[in-house]
């Protein structure tokens, strides 16, 4: 059984639910990004309840209808998309539709109306804090963040880096760091 969590996009995020359901003595097979498998194991409804109230109070949210959790796969995978190390280059509609296994088009018809924005304004929003990482860091020169990230150049990167906050990436690293950062769940 599982079931489907919104707003648990990051890895404080699974730890937070692993604590709180080994709080409650529920036993599981595994925490990802937006979800909890229980495995064979199904909890008492009464525990889910207290889980299900407990996760709301810390700002999450269980999902019970089938387009929420398309909606949340989509996000986690947009998400992993972004956060993992760059290797060969690929097309956000085919990673989407190869992992959730959905045809693209529903996915983001379907995202931009619950959403209120595209899939690849998420992606491209979701680029842009992975920037602003980046650069707080100080590892890499904004020609091998512009690589990691998948532009086609600087100018591309600065360019919609200055559309999404206002400053040109330079301008971000010696005025802004850390706090100008938005948590990932506030996309």
């Amino acid at each position: 059984m599982k079931i489907f969590i919104k707003n648990m996009v990051c890895g404080r995020c699974k730890f937070v639910i692993e604590n709180e359901l080994k709080a409650l003595g529920i036993k599981l097979l595994s925490v990802n990004l937006g979800e909890v498998d229980f495995g064979k194991e199904i909890p008492e409804p009464a525990q889910l309840e207290i889980f299900r109230s407990r996760i709301e109070a810390l700002g999450f949210e269980q999902i019970n209808d089938k387009k929420g959790r398309l909606i949340e796969q989509t996000k986690k995978h947009v998400i992993a998309l972004v956060q993992q190390p760059m290797g060969e280059k690929v097309k956000l509609s085919r990673f989407l539709s190869e992992h959730i296994f959905k045809d693209y088009n529903y996915l983001s018809n379907l995202f931009s109306a619950v959403e209120g924005v595209t899939i690849e304004q998420f992606y491209i929003q979701q680029k842009i804090e992975k920037a602003k990482e980046l650069l707080v860091y100080d590892e890499l020169s904004l020609t091998e963040i512009a690589f990691r990230l998948d532009y086609s150049s600087v100018a591309h990167l600065s360019n919609q880096f200055k559309k999404i906050t206002g400053l040109t990436p330079t301008d971000f690293k010696a005025n802004c760091g850390p706090q100008a950062r938005k948590a990932i769940d506030k996309l």
